[in-house]
């Protein structure tokens, strides 16, 4: 039996690859220590998601083991080693803002913890496909500095920009700008699974995501964009917008719709150090403005909601992903969501789960 071990596998895109993964016939072997309860509070806790995957996925088992932890990733690889085929890693320190509090925390689980699990995997499985889940922010602040334009409920790029039809491509330097502490820590895990892939010749793939999510995100503050704006839309909680007016642009990508393009690559990838753009692109994407019109109109009722002057550091102003490259080479892959379909599941598995009492 093929074995995928999933890092990160009780958060949004670990858990969907999880369950996507085990529909495929393989034995899937979580790793999650629910890290999330640490950095965002009780609120964004991916707990009940663990137990609902034990109680779901017949051939699960779940490890709550740190990344970190060299001695218990290699426990868990060399137990598995002969079957693993395909390795995905989700787990991360996802906040920019949080991780200027804890600089240290943040460094060693995005970049050394990758650098763990892209060893393990060339020790005990070095022909297994090995998945990052990277990000836009590795691009720092760049994006700020193409032509945009103010419009009613967004900014939107110049026109004539080589980026304005399909969004923002591979090209876009990762030099010379600022990441935030969590976009430094993620560019160093970024160019660690490259290398791998193009020292060792590992068949590492890089997906930069835009704002990845679906009804299965534990949405906090600090991270977390729409589920967060819905959480506080149906319960009331008080919301606040950081800069630009609300009008900054993300496009959004559905758990499923990014999962399913990682499964694309493990039937046929490409080679070692492929890095894709991977988000909503124009198919799928919202200011905050929109966005909130969007979560108050399938609630029902209004988000209490204040706009504050100062915008986070190295936050973008507008990001919309190029998917090109990735569709060239995978020209079956489609989007199965868009941006109105993802509000609706999120809306109605936030009002499951506060009438449940779950995150």
């Amino acid at each position: 039996m093929s074995v995928a071990i999933v890092t990160g596998s009780s958060g949004l895109i670990g858990s969907e690859t999880a369950k996507l993964l085990h529909g495929k016939g393989m034995d899937v072997v979580g790793i999650d220590n629910d890290m999330r309860r640490y950095f965002f509070g009780d609120d964004a806790s991916t707990h009940w998601n663990t137990e609902q995957l034990k109680k779901s996925l017949r051939r699960f088992t779940h490890h709550p083991v740190d990344v970190r932890d060299e001695s218990a990733v290699e426990r868990i690889f060399r137990e598995h080693a002969r079957a693993v085929s395909l390795v995905v890693h989700t787990a991360a320190q996802p906040s920019h803002d949080w991780a200027a509090r804890e600089p240290l925390t943040d460094f060693s689980i995005n970049a050394t913890g990758t650098l763990n699990l892209l060893e393990a995997t060339r020790r005990h499985a070095p022909g297994a496909v090995f998945v990052f889940t990277s990000t836009n922010k590795v691009y720092g602040d760049t994006p700020n500095c193409l032509p945009l334009i103010e419009k009613e409920t967004r900014w939107e790029v110049e026109p004539s920009h080589p980026y304005a039809e399909h969004g923002i491509d591979e090209t876009m330097s990762i030099d010379q700008s600022k990441h935030s502490l969590f976009g430094a820590s993620k560019v160093a895990a970024d160019l660690l699974a490259q290398e791998y892939g193009r020292y060792f010749g590992m068949r590492t793939a890089t997906f930069r995501g835009g704002c990845l999510t679906g009804p299965a995100h534990s949405g906090a503050e600090l991270h977390g964009f729409l589920a967060y704006l819905v959480k506080c839309v149906v319960t009331g909680r008080a919301y606040t917008i950081y800069g630009y007016k609300g009008k900054q642009v993300r496009d959004n990508i559905h758990s499923y719709d990014l999962v399913n393009a990682f499964w694309h690559f493990f039937e046929s990838p490409k080679e070692g150090g492929a890095v894709y753009n991977m988000g909503g692109s124009r198919h799928s994407n919202c200011s905050m403005l929109e966005a909130i019109a969007m979560a108050e109109g399938l609630c029902g009722r209004e988000l209490n909601y204040t706009l504050s002057d100062e915008a986070r550091s190295g936050d973008h102003i507008w990001w919309i992903s190029d998917v090109r490259r990735f569709r060239r080479d995978y020209p079956a892959w489609e989007y199965r969501y868009d941006m109105r379909k993802i509000m609706e599941e999120i809306v109605a598995a936030t009002r499951e789960r506060a009438q449940a009492g779950a995150g």
